[in-house]
């Protein structure tokens, strides 16, 4: 770039973004090894999850949940997550635990055009119970993914209060508050 001419601060500019993209590839790979195996079991799947928001009926529904993935969520087509965007809300907690990776994942992509900030930091009481199943090292990958975020442009800064009061009330690990993860930590 220099070569090219390109001022000091475009270069340190690119530099960051390739930086942030690489700590973004290693969340993402803590993601899946933190959910690997992790199936939807009786859980709410994708597609039942949107019926449900579109008011269907039980008989749709059960259709529906006949053609939703329920062993691989690296099988979800990306399409299906943005067209179902609504449906996170909509998820019990094993279909919250078994669609979540694929979400934060196409997130950290850039290939889901939503976001997932809201989801994981408005805490109502249906929100929490949605995230009760998680284990330690999924809690500690989402908690991963908000720390990133944080000074990730896309988001923008006004998400920043509501990412960290999320980080110190619901996603907190004392473990990881005493020094843990060492990528997380530093962002905090």
């Amino acid at each position: 770039m220099r070569a090219n001419g390109y001022d000091p601060g475009t270069i340190l500019e690119a530099e960051n973004q390739l930086q942030h993209c690489a700590r973004g590839s290693k969340i993402a790979e803590r993601i899946r090894s933190a959910f690997s195996g992790v199936t939807l079991g009786n859980g709410v799947g994708l597609k039942e999850s949107r019926g449900k928001d579109d008011y269907e009926d039980a008989e749709t529904l059960a259709m529906y949940r006949t053609s939703d993935e329920k062993d691989d969520w690296e099988r979800i087509p990306i399409e299906e997550l943005n067209n179902a965007n609504g449906g996170l809300c909509f998820f019990d907690a094993e279909g919250m635990r078994f669609h979540l990776p694929a979400y934060l994942i196409a997130d950290l992509r850039g290939e889901y055009n939503f976001g997932m900030d809201f989801n994981l930091t408005h805490l109502s009481e249906h929100c929490l119970e949605q995230f009760v199943l998680l284990n330690r090292e999924q809690r500690q990958s989402v908690r991963d993914f908000l720390v990133y975020i944080l000074d990730d442009p896309d988001y923008g800064l006004f998400n920043n209060e509501r990412i960290h009061d999320a980080l110190y009330s619901y996603w907190t690990d004392e473990e990881t508050e005493q020094g843990g993860d060492g990528d997380a930590e530093e962002a905090v």
